[in-house]
């Protein structure tokens, strides 16, 4: 049997010990050095970003959002229950009350349809989750936003390089937060960022990233000394972090051409499982795919863990994805009640595929052929 084909990769671009050792050799590894401000440029200028700030990880940048908003207890934030539970968790710590919404029954993004019933006197921001890389409904999100004053912060983890109607995930929103975890296409081992599209939050974020410090404009000489002038923590970066991120988007353009011939590839092989009832990733016209993960949804529970067993004896690593948070030990008794079905739908049904850019062809014809036996020749 051929070696253990895993779910992940980091990838490793060439320059990014060479650009370490620089950081090192220039005496300044903390944050905010020459790194962290190549990428700050890169987004800002090549991506069009109005401002960005690197975090230590995306879960901080939500942190970020939340401390800015100045949410407070009893605030309510209307979120997908298919996410990750930091989505979550950033609210959560200023004592907000989530709201949860329904997938939609297209793909496990939140669905619009219902937003406008959830939103109450309390609620203070919507806050879509772009699964896959694929755009959530962003007008329609908006609409709802601007008919009640609510802020809508873009959950933009898993969507650098995608778009919705031309615009760049992440530029949407009043702010959004990106990931560059080892699992992502464009990666820093640990890391993330927080995109401003509105001025006003500007000065204040620089604040909550260092420690509610003025130390920032302190270091470009605006005011004469540092001082503790408002909440805040430790977000910002080493600049170690920041090189090996720098080495990945010099390489951008290469790293999702790949992804995305790899998803293709994907797509194309597998879409005979359409006539058998299996789900394929579906992607709106008003969206892009950047390639960061493939997902087959099951018809049952059962199939879906019978399927898992049988790629792992094959040697193929898949995972599912994800427990919805509105039937989490922590916070299902929190939840308000309702049924969301599309949620618990794919959260029981929903198989992640390996996907990163060293998957070898021959490779993923193993795990192609792997689930076509599944369901074409069952044992």
């Amino acid at each position: 049997m051929s070696d253990l084909i895993p779910f992940n990769k980091p990838y490793f671009s060439g320059n990014e010990s060479r650009y370490i050792e620089e950081a090192v050799r220039s005496g300044k590894i903390s944050g905010d050095g020459m790194f962290t401000q190549r990428v700050h440029r890169f987004f800002e200028e090549q991506l069009g970003f109005r401002k960005v700030l690197l975090t230590t990880s995306c879960t901080d940048a939500l942190e970020m959002a939340a401390l800015l908003l100045d949410v407070q207890p009893g605030d309510e934030i209307i979120m997908p229950s298919f996410t990750f539970v930091s989505t979550a968790n950033a609210f959560v710590l200023r004592g907000a009350t989530i709201v949860f919404a329904d997938s939609t029954a297209l793909n496990p993004n939140m669905s619009a349809a219902d937003l406008e019933q959830l939103v109450t006197p309390r609620t203070r921001a919507i806050v879509p989750v772009h699964y896959a890389g694929i755009a959530c409904d962003m007008d329609a999100i908006q609409q709802v936003a601007d008919r009640h004053g609510l802020a809508v912060i873009e959950d933009a983890a898993h969507a650098i390089d995608s778009y919705h109607r031309g615009r760049p995930l992440g530029s949407l929103g009043n702010m959004a937060t990106f990931s560059f975890h080892e699992t992502k296409n464009i990666i820093s081992g640990e890391g993330g960022m927080l995109v401003i599209n509105e001025g006003r939050y500007d000065a204040r974020a620089e604040v909550i990233r260092e420690k509610g410090t003025t130390r920032s404009a302190f270091h470009r000489g605006e005011v004469d000394k540092y001082g503790w002038v408002d909440v805040g923590s430790s977000f910002l970066p080493s600049d170690i972090i920041a090189a090996y991120l720098w080495a990945q988007l010099e390489q951008m353009d290469d790293i999702q051409r790949v992804r995305r011939a790899v998803w293709q590839r994907y797509y194309h092989a597998l879409a005979p499982l359409a006539v058998q009832g299996i789900g394929l990733p579906v992607v709106p016209d008003y969206a892009t795919n950047n390639g960061h993960l493939f997902y087959l949804i099951c018809r049952s529970l059962a199939e879906r863990t019978a399927l898992l067993a049988h790629l792992k004896a094959r040697q193929v690593w898949a995972v599912f994805h994800y427990l919805p948070l509105h039937r989490s030990a922590y916070y299902a008794a929190k939840h308000d009640g309702r049924t969301l079905p599309w949620a618990d739908y794919y959260g029981e049904r929903l198989v992640r595929l390996p996907l990163f850019y060293e998957l070898a062809e021959h490779d993923q014809q193993r795990v192609i052929e792997a689930v076509l036996d599944f369901y074409f020749n069952p044992a």
